[in-house]
């Protein structure tokens, strides 16, 4: 089992940046992709970005993409999400999430494990 907490999150204003960490526990031993998703109110979960293992390769969705880097740290068992010229449009809930493989994934299909989700706020 592997249990994921984000944290970061909070309310800026149009153009602000922010940076999400999202932290791993407990069997992190195994190999992972690690990615992002938000959730808007009254919209449905999407994807934000993706990284493999080793870090070399990352995917972004169209939205953010030049605004927004994932990173991460295995030595911390920590995965980031640098969100910078934020929008309005960027505010919901964003979580973190893990699939065992190598596989950057882009969809919410076989992911093994979820965050618990922090909320962002861009306000005009």
């Amino acid at each position: 089992q592997v249990q994921l907490v984000e944290s970061g999150g909070g309310l800026v204003q149009a153009g602000d940046s922010l940076r999400l960490s999202c932290t791993a526990s407990g069997r992190t031993s195994s190999r992972c992709v690690m990615g992002w998703f938000r959730q808007a109110p009254g919209k449905e979960r999407e994807f934000v970005a993706a990284i493999n293992w080793s870090g070399g390769s990352t995917r972004y969705a169209d939205s953010v993409k030049g605004r927004f880097t994932i990173s991460r740290d295995n030595a911390k068992n920590t995965v980031y999400l640098q969100m910078n010229s934020l929008k309005p449009e960027d505010t919901a809930v964003y979580y973190c999430a893990a699939k065992y493989g190598v596989v950057l994934f882009t969809t919410q299909n076989g992911l093994d494990y979820w965050g618990q989700g922090t909320q962002v706020t861009v306000s005009s």
